[in-house]
C-alpha cells in the first residue's frame, strides 16, 4: 500500500513535468519537420547547428537543476525563508555562465567550416546558431523560475507556459522559415529566430506567474535586491556543476555524432536527426519521472525520513521500467509511420526507421540511468553522476560507436547504425554503475538519517 501511495505521488508530480518536457521537445519536432519541408539540407542544418547549441543549453539547464533538491529539501524542513535567497543566487550564477556560453557559441559557429561539410550546409548551420543564441537569457530565466516552482512541488505552471511557448513556436516558424507577412524566407535559419523569440516569451511568462501568484507571494525571490553571495553561489555550483557537466558529456556525445556523420551526406544526417528527435520526445517520460523523484526524495530527506525516500526511489524505478515497455513497443510498431511525419524522402525514411528499431533496445537502460540519476540528485549525491557519465559515454559508448560506424576494424562499417550501437553500450554501462551507487546512498541515508 505504501508503495502504491508513492507511485500515486510520483504520478501527480510527473504528469505536468512530462507535458512541459514534451512541449519543449515538440519545439524541436516542429523545427525539424518544418525545416525538412524546405529541404534535407535545411533539416541537416538544424541538426548540425544544434550540435553546439543543445549541449550548451543543457549544460545551463543541468546547472540550474541544483535548485530542485535544495528547494524541495527546504520545503520539506519548512525552512522557506532560505528559498528566495537560494533562487536569487542561482540567477546570479546562471547569468554569469549564460553570458560566457553566448559569447562562446557565437564564435564557435566558425568551427563548422573546419569539418568536411558542404559550404551551403555550414552557412545555414552558422546562421541558425547565431540566431538562436539570443534566446538564451529568456530561457535561463525560465529555467531558474521553473526549478524554483517545481522545488515547491508546483509543477503545473511550467507545463502551461511550455505549451504557450509551443503555440508561439509554430506560427513563428511559419513566418520566418517560409517568409510570410513581409519577412524573408530564412529556411533552417528561421527555426533559430523563432526559437529565440519563444524562449524570451517563456522567460517573461514565468516571471509574471511568480510575481502574481498569491501563494508564492510570501517568499517569491524578487521582494528585495540581493547582491551575489560567494557562499551561496559556491554551494549551488558545487551541487549543480556535476549535474551540468554530466548532462554536457551525455548530450555532447550525441551532438558529436551528428558532426561525424555529416560527411556521409545530408540524408544520413537527416535520418539521424529524425531518430534523435523521436527518441528525445520519448526520453521526456523517464526524464520527467527522474525530476519528480528528485523532488520526492529531496522532500523526504528534508523531513528526515530516509525510509520514505528509499520507498519513493524504488517506486520510481519500477514505474519507469513499466512505462519503458510501452514506449519501446510503440516505437517498434510505428517506426516507419513516425519517420514519414518528418520527411517524404524514402531514403531518409528507411534509414530513420532502422535507427528507431535500435532505439527500442536502449529505452530500458536509458530509463534506468536517468531515474537513478534523479534519485541521486534528491540525495544531493551528484559528483558520481559526472564520473559515471564521463566513463560510460565517452570511454565506452563513443569508442564502440566510432569503431562500428566509421571503421572496418572489427566489422564492416555500419554508418549511423554503428553509433546507435554505441549509445546502447554507453547507456547500459551508465545504468549499471548508477544503480550500484544507489545501494550505497540508501545505506548511508538510513545509517545517518539526520
Amino acid at each position: 500500500m505504501a508503495y502504491l501511495n508513492q507511485v500515486k505521488q510520483l504520478v501527480k508530480l510527473t504528469w505536468p513535468i512530462l507535458f512541459a518536457q514534451i512541449a519543449m521537445t515538440a519545439m524541436g519536432f516542429v523545427d525539424t519537420v518544418m525545416a525538412g519541408n524546405v529541404s534535407a539540407t535545411d533539416m541537416a542544418a538544424v541538426a548540425v547547428g544544434s550540435s553546439f547549441w543543445v549541449p550548451s543549453i543543457l549544460l545551463l539547464q543541468g546547472l540550474t537543476m541544483a535548485l530542485v533538491p535544495i528547494i524541495s529539501s527546504l520545503n520539506g524542513s519548512k525552512n522557506l525563508t532560505q528559498v528566495p535567497i537560494t533562487t536569487i543566487q542561482a540567477l546570479w550564477l546562471t547569468a554569469f555562465v549564460g553570458i560566457l556560453l553566448m559569447v562562446g557559441l557565437y564564435f564557435s559557429a566558425h568551427l563548422y567550416y573546419q569539418f568536411d561539410i558542404a559550404p551551403e550546409l555550414a552557412d545555414l548551420a552558422k546562421g541558425y546558431l547565431h540566431a538562436i543564441i539570443w534566446g538564451m537569457p529568456g530561457f535561463a530565466l525560465y529555467l531558474i523560475l521553473r526549478n524554483y516552482s517545481e522545488g515547491l512541488s508546483r509543477t503545473i505552471p511550467s507545463m502551461v507556459i511550455s505549451f504557450m511557448g509551443l503555440a508561439v513556436n509554430i506560427p513563428a516558424n511559419y513566418v520566418f522559415i517560409f517568409g510570410k507577412f513581409g519577412m524573408p524566407a530564412l529556411g533552417g535559419v528561421g527555426c533559430g529566430v523563432a526559437t529565440a523569440l519563444v524562449y524570451t516569451a517563456m522567460g517573461i511568462s514565468m516571471l509574471i506567474y511568480v510575481l502574481k501568484d498569491q501563494q508564492l507571494k510570501q517568499f517569491h525571490p524578487f521582494q528585495r535586491f540581493m547582491r551575489p553571495s560567494a557562499k551561496h553561489i559556491k554551494r549551488l555550483f558545487h551541487l549543480g556543476f556535476p549535474i551540468a557537466a554530466a548532462t554536457f558529456f551525455e548530450v555532447s556525445l550525441f551532438a558529436m555524432v551528428a558532426l561525424l556523420l555529416a560527411p556521409l551526406g545530408a540524408s544520413v544526417v537527416a535520418s539521424h536527426q529524425v531518430a534523435m528527435n523521436v527518441t528525445s520526445i520519448i526520453f521526456m517520460v523517464p526524464l520527467s519521472i527522474g525530476i519528480a523523484v528528485t523532488i520526492r526524495v529531496g522532500h523526504c530527506m528534508g523531513e528526515r525520513d530516509p525510509q520514505q525516500a528509499k520507498l519513493a526511489a524504488n517506486a520510481a524505478i519500477g514505474f519507469g521500467l513499466v512505462v519503458a515497455v510501452f514506449t519501446a513497443a510503440f516505437t517498434l510498431m510505428l517506426r516507419h509511420d513516425i519517420a514519414q511525419f518528418y520527411s517524404q524522402d524514402q531514403k531518409v525514411i528507411n534509414l530513420a526507421a532502422n535507427l528507431l528499431l535500435i532505439a527500442t533496445i536502449y529505452q530500458f537502460s536509458d530509463t534506468l540511468q536517468v531515474v537513478a540519476a534523479g534519485i541521486l540528485r534528491g540525495y544531493k549525491d551528484t559528483k558520481i553522476i559526472l564520473y559515471v557519465t564521463l566513463v560510460a559515454f565517452w570511454m565506452i559508448g563513443f569508442p564502440i560507436g566510432y569503431i562500428t560506424s566509421l571503421t572496418d576494424w572489427i566489422i564492416p562499417s555500419l554508418g549511423a547504425q554503428g553509433f546507435w550501437i554505441g549509445f546502447i553500450s554507453g547507456l547500459t554501462a551508465a545504468a549499471i554503475l548508477l544503480c550500484f551507487r544507489l545501494k550505497k546512498s540508501y545505506a548511508e541515508s538510513l545509517s545517518h538519517p539526520v
